[in-house]
């Protein structure tokens, strides 16, 4: 497994939740970590970008609200949650651009809102 999720769970709406994602050591030269998410019934969807220069892309919906950061040294990409809403119920995986397979995803971790 290249890409591995962590922190998903239960939280009330107003709550916070950090996610963690940990790539593989194996791949080479990151170059762009995201955050995406599917709720059901729905397209995935970007949430959260970060690239190698840590210049970040946000969704609208997740604007003020989510922070995504990395650490380049042990290849790490957190996606830090707050003020959640039910809205933001779904399934959150972690991508990874970087060689030598170029497009590396996580399995996906649920996080849940309850209103």
């Amino acid at each position: 497994v290249h890409v591995v999720e962590s922190g998903g769970g239960l939280v009330q709406a107003g709550g916070s939740l950090r996610l963690s994602c940990k790539a593989s050591k194996s791949i080479r030269n990151i170059s762009l970590r995201s955050w995406l998410r599917q709720a059901p019934g729905k397209e995935r969807e970007l949430v959260a970008q970060i690239r190698s220069d840590n210049k970040t892309i946000y969704a609208d919906s997740v604007k003020g609200r989510f922070t995504i950061s990395a650490d380049n040294a042990d290849t790490t990409v957190d996606l830090i949650m707050n003020t959640l809403k039910p809205e933001d119920s779904a399934v959150y995986y972690c991508y990874v651009f970087g060689s030598p397979m170029g497009n590396y995803w996580g399995q996906g971790t649920q996080v849940t809102v309850s209103s």
